[in-house]
């Protein structure tokens, strides 16, 4: 078995997602040198972090953390593009995998009750095929036990890119797009909302406050990175 496990690399070899060099038998998804390039935060283990400063406030989160800066020209950007724009889902399950073992070893996240994604709108995410969230979050489930949970938060309204847009435009860009589907839906829990990049906040906080509309829910945000 091990024979023919070998000859299947030789002639289809996994590749480093980000500096497509060839990967080592120990290796999955990203190759050790790309992982050590990667600017990890210490936001997880860090009370009052950038994440969590970012919605005093605005928002009345529980936590806030993010497990890599997001630098352009980088490993980290080229990992969010390929995920987001390649169907390199298999990063949002690295990822996912790596923020949960990091939250659970810190014991800083309070108990969840619902992981939720920051939700694409249906013309999207039919044109994408997937929400680069779902491996992400799926992953996360599995380690903090909590369950992901899709389709009850959802975005009323397509907007346009949030790419090069300035903090307030960002905010009435995303200002009463999201909806919860079902009344009452989060009550009595507490909810962590999950997204790829932080950037402003905006819509972070459009789809928290949709959520706080409950009754005695609690929010804590986490991404998979944060932009200075």
């Amino acid at each position: 078995m091990r024979f023919f496990r070998d000859i299947y690399h030789l002639f289809f070899p996994k590749i480093c997602v980000c500096c497509k060099e060839q990967l080592l038998q120990n290796e999955d998804t990203l190759c050790l040198k790309c992982r050590f390039e990667l600017p990890i935060t210490d936001f997880i283990t860090e009370i009052d972090n950038k994440v969590e400063k970012a919605f005093y406030g605005r928002l009345p989160i529980e936590f806030g953390a993010s497990l890599f800066y997001y630098k352009t020209k980088g490993v980290s950007q080229q990992l969010i593009y390929q995920l987001k724009y390649r169907g390199q889902q298999d990063i949002g399950s690295l990822l996912g995998n790596w923020m949960g073992a990091q939250l659970k070893e810190s014991q800083r996240l309070p108990k969840i009750d619902y992981i939720v994604p920051v939700p694409l709108h249906d013309k999207k995410l039919k044109k994408r095929g997937y929400n680069q969230l779902t491996t992400f979050g799926f992953s996360l489930s599995e380690i903090i036990e909590a369950p992901y949970l899709e389709g009850v938060l959802v975005r009323k309204s397509k907007t346009e890119t949030q790419t090069l847009k300035q903090r307030f435009d960002r905010w009435k860009n995303v200002q009463e797009i999201f909806d919860v589907s079902t009344s009452n839906y989060f009550d009595n829990s507490h909810v962590l909302l999950i997204d790829d990049v932080i950037t402003t906040g905006a819509t972070l906080e459009a789809c928290a406050n949709q959520i706080l509309k409950s009754n005695n829910v609690k929010i804590s945000i986490v991404t998979m990175a944060y932009t200075e």
